[in-house]
């Protein structure tokens, strides 16, 4: 089990209080709060003592809170690009699109919040891993190209 896939599995076990938690941390830095600071590295920092490829602070920090505030099922090959373009999308809904790939890093949580409850109002499932690994390379040109790529194939993915 890659690192990442232990930063997730450990997220899908929190408890409803830990996730309410987290939740309310939404568009706050990781030093803003003790109790916020205090579960986070519960969860993260065991993972990053036993192996420094387990995924950076900032991006583990955004994934808890995104996954605390839309618990959607993990499953692999359900990467959150090509699961909106299953969403039947409309031109506003390319326009939020092309805003999402153009934020940096720090200015994401947002727009996945919109991309994620659309996939959870949908009833879609998320490669929380892929996404986590995605976020981690996200200043590369080559991931936001495969993401526009994804969002843009003709066909509907099964």
């Amino acid at each position: 089990m890659t690192p990442t896939e232990m930063f997730i599995k450990t997220l899908t076990n929190l408890k409803t209080g830990d996730l309410s938690l987290l939740r309310t941390h939404a568009g706050q830095g990781l030093d803003e709060s003790l109790e916020g600071f205090d579960l986070f590295t519960g969860i993260w920092w065991p993972l990053r003592e036993k192996n420094q490829a387990a995924p950076r602070r900032s991006v583990a920090w955004l994934i808890a809170k995104l996954y605390a505030f839309c618990p959607i099922h993990q499953e692999r090959g359900c990467a959150l690009a090509a699961q909106l373009r299953r969403c039947r999308p409309s031109e506003q809904f390319f326009k939020k699109c092309d805003r999402l790939l153009l934020l940096p890093n720090d200015r994401l949580e947002p727009a996945l919040q919109w991309a994620i409850g659309t996939l959870a109002s949908n009833k879609l499932r998320l490669d929380w891993v892929q996404l986590t690994d995605d976020l981690s390379i996200w200043e590369r040109e080559t991931t936001r190209l495969r993401w526009a790529e994804q969002l843009l194939e003709n066909r509907e993915e099964k």
